[in-house]
């Protein structure tokens, strides 16, 4: 076992699948068997999901609304998410525990931090919802800002993208994967991993990210074993791998 604690970001935009909104049922249930999967390694593992399938804070400007009452109401798009995911789990015989940065006393606990420690030494699944429960701070500032507050051992980011590519690989396929690369080789080419807080919590605090593909089956459990799988945001304490080579010229544009 590679971890002994992990936290796993995922975002609400995932747990759409095909649709245009909302939750689709059978790409819910693919995570929870996967998270069950790593809890049955004996991996401690917490996770934060976004709120972006139902409702993000940024986009309370577009409809005239104020920014902070939108941040709000994007942390309870979050709850949402994270009560589904919760109640998934549970069908699957998963223990766990919801905490909320915004106390919402009927469906989840309060975020405390020996309580989330001790859920986790218990062996149990813990949610973080809510964000930080404050506006202005995105779900991956969150994730980072739990991870270190837990002493995670790394920060796992679920997306539908197999890593890091020196542009989007979705729009140019010329993109070419990095194996592993040091925070400041993704500051300094503009690569897009997280919002710049959270990036720069992680690189403070020395605290490793791994990007890569959540939808694959069993990519969680193999990141688990050790198997080298996405793109490892690492320490700069030694030269990051060259992309891996795909006969492509790669793009010189922000991922």
């Amino acid at each position: 076992m590679k971890y002994t604690r992990i936290l796993l970001k995922l975002s609400g935009e995932a747990l759409m699948g095909n649709q245009q909104y909302g939750i689709d049922a059978e790409r819910l249930m693919q995570y929870a068997e996967e998270i069950k999967a790593a809890a049955a390694t004996g991996t401690q593992v917490a996770v934060v999901i976004g709120g972006g399938n139902i409702f993000r804070g940024v986009q309370a400007e577009a409809f005239g609304l104020d920014r902070v009452q939108g941040d709000y109401m994007g942390m309870l798009a979050t709850v949402i998410n994270s009560m589904a995911l919760q109640s998934a789990l549970e069908k699957l015989n998963v223990n766990t525990r919801l905490l909320s940065g915004v106390t919402i006393q009927r469906v989840c606990e309060p975020y405390i931090r020996r309580r989330a420690l001790r859920h986790l030494e218990k062996g149990r699944v813990v949610i973080f919802g809510a964000g930080i429960g404050s506006p202005y701070f995105t779900t991956d500032s969150a994730a980072s800002l739990r991870a270190i507050e837990i002493e995670a051992d790394v920060v796992l980011k679920g997306t539908r993208v197999d890593g890091i590519y020196t542009a989007d690989p979705e729009k140019d396929p010329s993109a070419v994967r990095y194996p592993e690369i040091t925070f400041d080789e993704v500051m300094a080419k503009n690569l897009n991993v997280m919002d710049m807080t959270a990036f720069t919590l992680c690189k403070e605090n020395n605290l490793p990210i791994i990007v890569f593909d959540m939808n694959k089956h069993g990519n969680l459990q193999r990141l688990l074993a050790g198997e080298t799988v996405g793109t490892l945001v690492k320490i700069n304490n030694a030269p990051a791998q060259a992309p891996e080579p795909s006969g492509l010229q790669p793009a010189a544009h922000k991922a």
